[in-house]
């Protein structure tokens, strides 16, 4: 009974459905964390709260990873090669957990001013936004992910450019320990930016692959 289930999946596209499923989960969560640290630099949220909040966010994309994981076990089609799904997961993961490091390092070094880190969170929902297209055209729309996947390559250098000229600001003036906290502060976005671009080249190389 179990074999003749997933061959009715199979059929009805309902393991891709589930596989896609699990991934926006994890963008959905990943946004959420990306939306929590924007309230929280710009005063809506407090840091104590965010950082509570994240906790419960972060759990919510562990186990939409988990539920992604699983399905791959069990599953005899994919949308895209099965390690190409699991860097993917894997990068958005990395994604949360930058997120969740820059709430924490906020929380513990009460960095002023930091409404200036908006622009770099700015691009961070615009690369997760289009992670979430990409993802939806997997079944969709084969044709457009490699474009949803550029869109979001893109974001990720614009971080990296941004994370590049606050550095060269900081480093401009006096290096105090409230200077080099900022640091630490801009190069968690950076690495955020990082995996966002990974996981573009993930789902782009697996779109490429079929």
């Amino acid at each position: 009974m179990k074999r003749l289930r997933r061959i009715r999946d199979l059929m009805t596209g309902r393991m891709d459905s589930a596989l896609t499923e699990a991934l926006l989960g994890q963008l959905e969560a990943t946004k959420e964390g990306a939306w929590l640290a924007m309230a929280m630099i710009g005063g809506e949220v407090g840091r104590t709260g965010a950082h509570e909040q994240m906790r419960a966010i972060e759990h919510l994309g562990d186990e939409e990873r988990r539920r992604l994981v699983e399905e791959l076990r069990s599953a005899l089609v994919t949308p895209i090669d099965r390690e190409d799904l699991f860097r993917l997961s894997r990068s958005i993961d990395d994604v949360l957990d930058s997120l969740r490091d820059f709430v924490r390092e906020s929380h513990l070094y009460r960095v002023p001013d930091q409404i200036r880190f908006s622009p770099l969170l700015d691009q961070v929902i615009s690369g997760i936004d289009a992670l979430e297209n990409a993802v939806r055209d997997l079944a969709s729309r084969p044709s457009a992910v490699v474009h949803d996947a550029l869109e979001a390559k893109k974001t990720g250098g614009a971080i990296r450019r941004m994370y590049q000229y606050e550095i060269s600001r900081i480093f401009s003036g006096e290096l105090t320990a409230e200077a080099m906290k900022e640091r630490e502060l801009v190069r968690r976005l950076e690495i955020v930016g990082v995996a966002i671009g990974d996981a573009a080249d993930a789902i782009a190389d697996g779109a490429m692959k079929r």
